[in-house]
């Protein structure tokens, strides 16, 4: 999702009121009852939600929502640890578990239990004797292609890792960076995953040397250098394959005119790392009773219903519906990457310096 993306990915906030700038010393205190009425989420670019889903929630609650975008997953969560003192609002969404433990180390959130908590599937529960963050979305984190691409140059679209590295392949990848970039740390955490703590780093060493590109973030990536997206074939892009998310497909159908039979991307499923996106009610919250309203209400069975079309991820609570384009153009892998979280907070940060030495210098 978000998974991110989630995602995630193409989702515009539809009906929301959107602060670009940085809270001030007294933002989300209840020193008055206009404030107290207003509840801020803190979240990454891609978080978004139907009009009339979050009007609904806004009349039942009785609180204005006001959403707060900071860039990318990890820029978001560096900048709400800086933060955590004075934070900029009430909630923050969009950490997932590539980084949930720097989150938590920094005791970036307060304990509440959400109410629908028993609803998550559990598979997706964490910090159980806590409650310190509450699971909201999940997805993945995959290599896309442009199916016209392979077509017209009479070659197969990869699978794998394995594949990504064959001659075959040479300068077609694009990734995201993996010290700024939430999709860039989970395709380097698949790796990991996949060929050990000895084992990742001499793949990515064959990895560079087969061209692969690295950007900053996850638009420019997306949006700029992979040929199969819209934004890529307006920007003339010439890479086929980019690290994106499994639900990238669907959302190019969706958000063509006029639509397409099939979507014009797929997905590499062999390449794939499961992602799960939290939410927590901030320490030093202005608002902690709307804060905890709002947490609320991102588990209710409407959100989890609205969210998939909205942010490109897939709902984690139980009974919640699907939509038809995810299964049929962006079905979750059958046999994803992942790690535990225990050695992605042990392992995490020197990782992602070695991987800046190995890749970036």
């Amino acid at each position: 999702m978000s998974i991110t993306k989630k995602a995630t990915v193409f989702a515009v906030g539809l009906g929301l009121v959107t602060l670009s700038a940085c809270g001030s010393s007294d933002s989300g205190s209840d020193n008055s009852e206009a404030e107290s009425k207003t509840v801020t989420l803190v979240s990454h670019n891609s978080w978004a939600v139907s009009k009339g889903v979050l009007a609904a929630f806004e009349k039942q609650s009785g609180y204005k929502v006001k959403v707060l975008e900071d860039g990318d997953a990890g820029q978001a969560v560096n900048k709400a640890i800086l933060t955590k003192d004075n934070p900029q609002g009430d909630v923050f969404f969009g950490v997932d578990n590539t980084l949930l433990s720097r989150a938590l180390d920094n005791d970036l959130f307060q304990s509440y239990e959400a109410k629908g908590s028993d609803q998550i599937l559990p598979e997706f529960r964490v910090d159980q004797d806590k409650h310190r963050v509450t699971p909201v979305d999940t997805g993945d984190i995959c290599v896309n292609y442009d199916k016209a691409y392979f077509s017209e140059h009479k070659l197969a679209p990869p699978t794998s890792y394995d594949d990504l590295i064959k001659p075959a392949y040479k300068n077609l990848l694009v990734t995201e960076n993996a010290s700024t970039s939430s999709p860039g740390l989970g395709f380097l955490l698949g790796t990991a995953a996949k060929y050990g703590d000895e084992g990742w780093q001499d793949y990515w060493k064959k990895l560079k040397a087969n061209g692969v590109k690295v950007v900053d973030g996850w638009e420019q990536a997306y949006n700029e250098e992979f040929s199969g997206s819209a934004g890529g074939k307006k920007a003339k892009a010439d890479r086929p394959l980019v690290v994106s998310y499994a639900s990238s497909p669907p959302a190019e159908v969706i958000y063509a005119d006029p639509k397409p039979t099939s979507a014009p991307t797929g997905v590499a499923d062999g390449t794939c790392f499961r992602q799960v996106e939290y939410a927590g009610l901030l320490n030093n919250a202005g608002n902690t009773k709307g804060g905890k309203a709002l947490l609320d209400f991102l588990l209710t069975k409407t959100f989890q219903d609205d969210m998939p079309l909205n942010m490109f991820v897939y709902p984690v609570r139980e009974g919640a519906q699907v939509p038809e384009e995810f299964t049929e153009y962006g079905p979750q892998a059958k046999n994803p990457e992942t790690l535990d979280p225990a050695k992605i907070a042990d392992n995490r940060d020197d990782w992602v310096k070695s991987w800046t030495s190995l890749v970036l210098k």
